[in-house]
């Protein structure tokens, strides 16, 4: 089956929410962020963190410097930062509900890509009551 340029679409939208978040979450265990970092943090082939850091780069979310270290740009650690929020949010709600950590945590890494910001924030003022 062929996938339609919607599919491709999110598929690099969650992708890079991925990579952002990575890298916000490494920011608060390390000094100095590299690519090998990522590699290392997600398992990805050095290639594919490569070209998806160029991509971030592109797209003005990170800044590297001469010696390599990656930073997120202010516009790059909102958007990080909104998706991780998701993720808590989530990790949080599916716990309530019962799911262990691991379940809970594997479900809102898919769910935090997916879902519109306008019904997140529904979803967190019907939780918030």
């Amino acid at each position: 089956m062929r996938k339609s340029s919607g599919e491709n679409a999110m598929k690099t939208h969650e992708s890079e929410e991925m990579y952002l978040e990575t890298i916000l979450l490494l920011e608060g265990r390390k000094s100095k962020i590299r690519s090998v970092d990522i590699v290392e943090e997600l398992g990805y082939a050095k290639s594919s963190v490569s070209r998806a850091v160029n991509l971030l780069l592109k797209k003005g979310y990170i800044l590297i410097s001469h010696e390599g270290d990656i930073t997120l740009t202010p516009r790059g650690q909102k958007k990080a930062e909104d998706v991780y929020e998701k993720h808590r949010v989530f990790t949080e709600v599916f716990m309530k509900m019962g799911a262990g950590r691991e379940l809970a945590e594997e479900n809102a890494c898919r769910v935090e890509h997916v879902i519109s910001d306008e019904l997140f924030e529904i979803l967190k003022k019907n939780l918030e009551s």
